[in-house]
């Protein structure tokens, strides 16, 4: 699975999050919530990942 800055993914945790950062093929940073007033940053490794919903192009 190729993660790519600003891919959507859906968390196993159910979560879906935007990642904002690449900071290797296993470690990411991403955005959770609902909407700005409640993202949250968050620390993501590829196996928390389930799947990848949409790429922006």
């Amino acid at each position: 699975m190729k993660i790519e800055q600003y891919c959507s993914v859906l968390l196993k945790d159910g979560r879906t999050a935007c990642i904002v950062e690449v900071l290797s093929d296993t470690d990411f940073l991403a955005d959770v919530g609902s909407s700005p007033e409640d993202w949250e940053n968050i620390d993501v490794t590829i196996n928390d990942i389930d799947r990848i919903i949409s790429y922006i192009e």
